[in-house]
């Protein structure tokens, strides 16, 4: 199969697997087997939402026929798909908006409106962060978007930041679970996260936040981050404190993972397989930043090439996760094209003898890399030589952190939309034979 074919045809693969109309039945069999007494509310938040929500009305219609089914959900502009039952609304990401408050505060009063005989399900996957974006008590719109503003900007991990998060919001770190007591509420989530943690996943709205204000207040130390004054006051008050494991406020919540980034590499293990070139799995929860991830990768792609260890050629390395990017530069692109273009950098660097025989993609499942409409993009052994030929120095472009505007002239961004689902990033380096 050609480079380009098989690049594409293990990230399509990596996305299907986290189709949301594939991956939610089984579970709605089993949370739906004893339907509640009362009323099925269905409420959510993330760059799947729409199409979750979705996939619960199919699930619905073909199963409960004709028996009442409600609810609201907030995804990121572009990425709504029609429902009938479950109303789907857009919000910006990944800083968020006034949408996004009016969105979160809808939910809340949607699951302040519960009572013990009814049921919410909770469809949450990456982006809610931004999404569900009403403050907590004291806090304005203005100040939560700096705060996001200054953690996009300096690098910090997604545990981090979302730790941050947590404790600025009304909705999130436990806070939709406590407004929908005493209902059953089960958590369906899709996660975009390095480990899978339930509450860093959209900064875990509907479950206990084992984090805390002090680290919270750590990891805005950390990065030298001087927040707006009411956050720092919101920040030392204790009863600004999350619900904690245990809090038997929660007792009724439960949680269910139904697409994670590693069924994701292992699909794209399969067509790799399928193709006649062996699948290795490097990890599904990879951080660190963009280029230093590349660094690392272009090592053992380099290893591959030259030793035939870990894995002799043909063979494909394959790698989930989240990186991150600390902006210096004025370019534009997220961070699997700065990823690319780090490993475009690193493989140069090492030696020209093995380079005619690696090439890669990098995307976002979610189809969107970063705030540019492409999904990442795709490095080939000849994209140097074709970028020298342009007069292009992928170092200078690296410098700047312009990975989208290296790639795209050249032509080798993947373009597909939003796909409606988000299991992070795919990153894949193919290796070929010595010819």
């Amino acid at each position: 199969m050609d480079p380009v074919d098989l690049l594409n045809a293990m990230f399509d693969a990596a996305v299907a697997a986290a189709d949301p109309e594939r991956c939610l039945a089984a579970h709605l069999d089993q949370v739906l087997a004893d339907p509640p007494a009362g009323r099925v509310v269905v409420v959510g938040a993330g760059k799947a939402g729409g199409s979750m929500a979705r996939g619960v009305e199919t699930w619905w219609d073909l199963n409960r026929p004709g028996r009442p089914l409600e609810g609201l959900v907030v995804t990121r502009y572009g990425h709504a798909v029609p429902c009938r039952h479950i109303e789907v609304v857009e919000a910006a990401h990944p800083v968020p908006d006034a949408a996004g408050l009016a969105a979160a505060a809808r939910l809340l009063d949607l699951a302040r409106g519960l009572g013990a005989d009814d049921l919410a399900l909770f469809l949450v996957s990456g982006g809610g962060s931004s999404l569900l974006s009403l403050p907590a008590g004291g806090l304005e719109l203005a100040d939560k978007q700096r705060v996001t503003e200054d953690l996009l900007a300096c690098g910090a991990t997604i545990h981090e930041m979302n730790c941050v998060r947590k404790h600025l919001s009304a909705s999130k770190g436990g806070r939709l679970a406590l407004a929908a007591a005493p209902a059953r509420l089960v958590t369906l989530a899709i996660s975009d996260v390095p480990g899978d943690a339930l509450d860093v996943i959209a900064s875990g709205p509907a479950v206990a936040d084992p984090t805390s204000l002090a680290e919270a207040r750590e990891v805005l130390q950390r990065y030298a981050i001087t927040p707006p004054a009411a956050v720092a006051a919101h920040l030392a008050r204790p009863d600004s404190e999350t619900p904690k494991p245990g809090d038997p406020r929660l007792r009724r919540a439960e949680a269910r993972l139904v697409a994670t980034p590693q069924q994701a590499l292992v699909a794209a293990a399969e067509t790799a397989r399928l193709a006649g070139v062996t699948p290795f799995i490097l990890g599904d929860a990879i951080e660190g930043e963009a280029r230093e991830v590349a660094r690392v990768h272009a090592g053992i792609a380099s290893q591959v090439a030259r030793r035939g260890q870990p894995v002799p050629p043909p063979c494909v390395l394959l790698s989930g996760g989240e990186t991150t990017v600390t902006v210096t530069g004025n370019g534009e692109g997220g961070r699997n094209a700065e990823f690319l273009l780090g490993l475009a950098v690193a493989l140069a660097e090492r030696s020209t003898d093995c380079l005619d025989r690696i090439s890669a993609i990098a995307c976002d499942t979610d189809g969107i890399d970063g705030t540019c409409d492409n999904a990442g993009a795709i490095y080939l052994p000849q994209t140097l030589a074709r970028a020298a030929d342009a007069g292009l120095r992928a170092a200078e472009f690296l410098a700047r952190n312009d990975g989208f505007g290296f790639f795209s002239r050249l032509d080798g961004l993947v373009m597909r939309g939003p796909t409606l689902t988000n299991v992070n990033d795919f990153r894949a380096i193919l290796i070929e034979a010595a010819r």
